[in-house]
């Protein structure tokens, strides 16, 4: 059941027929568990994933939190200010990085880490070294870097990619 409907999750999401060499992977990867070679990256992700959620500790949050009421000069305030905006901006920067990893942890149960999901081709073995997470190959990336440079929105690369 699971298969047919990630089939036809697949058969809307590529119309034009691509879908059929990651249905395959898809089916080898039901039948046979994850592949062996993406182990070591499951469990690098896995890893990188807790640390994130770590960094995230609610305790920080309440260190953050628990200021002086009332600041006692406007120095102290700037300061108070300065290091609410850095724990909100770490915070929403950890949140993106715990999705990607996410996403990441899915391709790999779905069979199709790995793969661009750009161009469809291999991602770099050296590339997944260095990034895990990774959804492009460095071609792709590399457009999808420029186009965001010229004004793109980024948000439409991420539904693109789902």
């Amino acid at each position: 059941m699971q298969l047919l409907a990630e089939c036809l999750r697949l058969i809307r999401i590529h119309p034009k027929g691509r879908w059929i060499r990651q249905l395959t992977e898809m089916t080898k990867t039901m039948k046979t568990g994850p592949k062996p070679k993406f182990a070591t990256y499951q469990m690098t992700l896995e890893r990188k994933a807790e640390e994130v959620r770590n960094s995230m500790s609610a305790q920080k949050a309440a260190q953050v939190v628990a200021r002086l009421d009332i600041p006692s000069d406007e120095g102290d305030l700037s300061q108070q200010s300065h290091e609410e905006w850095i724990f909100l901006n770490r915070n929403t920067i950890d949140m993106k990085l715990l999705r990607e990893i996410s996403g990441a942890l899915h391709r790999i149960e779905t069979g199709q880490y790995g793969t661009c999901m750009q161009c469809e081709e291999p991602i770099s073995a050296k590339r997944l070294d260095a990034l895990p997470w990774a959804r492009y190959c460095v071609p792709c990336q590399e457009q999808i870097a420029a186009r965001i440079a010229q004004g793109e929105r980024e948000e439409e690369f991420e539904e693109a990619a789902r």
